[in-house]
């Protein structure tokens, strides 16, 4: 198959769909972290469009986007509002970013691409983005984390579990304090090491979507 990832710099998902044999580039604005000569760095997000419509003569049968979710998410909206207080009334320059990141989320999700994935965090209603198809998490997939991550699917079927862990004794997930919230803090590669697809749901897509029909 030949696959396109589009808005992924890691390269975990391109490297788990090429470790099967299929012909899967990433695509950013930005170099792939790993080097890889299998990335391709558009222009702009509008190149990015470009190049799941053709690239080089490449037709793609499977598209995984990752759209940025800043703007999009629930758990950001209140940075929707001035003062992130909703008393503060909606930013109009944070709502203007916000429709921006939606109509690229729409234009993703409508690529001409016949079985398409979009992954992102679950999303505000000001987003007003369509239902997701189902929801996964890393301990579904083996890894000891929680991040409830929401897939759109079109021409795919669901992700289905591969190894569910059981809840840890200490009472909190690996990425986790007592409080349950994220522990990651802050860092110039905070935004990427948070949007970095796990192993073990990267695999499980290579596995069972790269057989799809």
């Amino acid at each position: 198959m030949r696959v396109l990832i589009g808005c992924e710099v890691s390269g975990v998902v391109r490297r788990a769909f090429r470790a099967l044999g299929h012909d899967a580039w990433s695509c950013d604005l930005l170099p792939a972290a790993d080097g890889s000569p299998f990335h391709i760095v558009a222009d702009h997000d509008l190149h990015l469009l470009d190049i799941a419509a053709d690239w080089r003569g490449k037709r793609w049968n499977l598209g995984i986007f990752h759209p940025p979710c800043t703007r999009l998410c629930n758990s950001g909206v209140l940075r929707l509002y001035k003062g992130s207080k909703k008393a503060g009334g909606l930013d109009p320059d944070k709502l203007a970013e916000m429709r921006e990141a939606a109509c690229f989320w729409a234009a993703c999700w409508n690529a001409p691409i016949a079985s398409v994935c979009c992954e992102n965090p679950v999303p505000h209603y000001h987003a007003g983005l369509p239902p997701w198809t189902q929801t996964v998490q890393p301990w579904q997939f083996g890894e000891p984390e929680s991040k409830r991550t929401c897939l759109w699917l079109r021409g795919l079927p669901v992700l289905v579990p591969t190894r569910v862990l059981e809840f840890p004794a200490c009472g909190h997930w690996r990425n986790q304090c007592f409080g349950g919230q994220n522990k990651l803090g802050p860092s110039p590669t905070r935004a990427a090491d948070r949007a970095r697809t796990y192993e073990g749901i990267a695999t499980a897509m290579a596995v069972q979507w790269g057989r799809a029909d």
